[in-house]
């Protein structure tokens, strides 16, 4: 799963395997993990609050390039790297 953003000791993944939907996102974070849709809201796992907020701010800065490589994943293409949060 490659990683495409990285910020604040947050890990941001996707799938590019063609085989995941809806569209979505993989976050870690020091042993947490979290499935996020692409407006940033946690749809399946856990994270701490703060980080919790800093992904939706991230997603909501960044969602057409979330979508975009969504449409990239789907057809097995490589990811783009999204700017961090800063």
């Amino acid at each position: 799963m490659p990683t495409i953003s990285m910020f604040y000791g947050i890990i941001v993944r996707m799938y590019n395997n063609g085989e995941h939907n809806p569209p979505h996102f993989h976050a870690t974070y020091q042993g947490y993990n979290a499935v996020f849709n692409m407006d940033g809201e946690l749809t399946d796992g856990e994270m701490p609050k703060k980080q919790l907020k800093l992904i939706s701010a991230w997603a909501e800065l960044h969602k057409d390039e979330l979508l975009a490589n969504w449409e990239l994943a789907m057809s097995e293409q490589p990811l783009y790297k999204i700017d961090p949060l800063r």
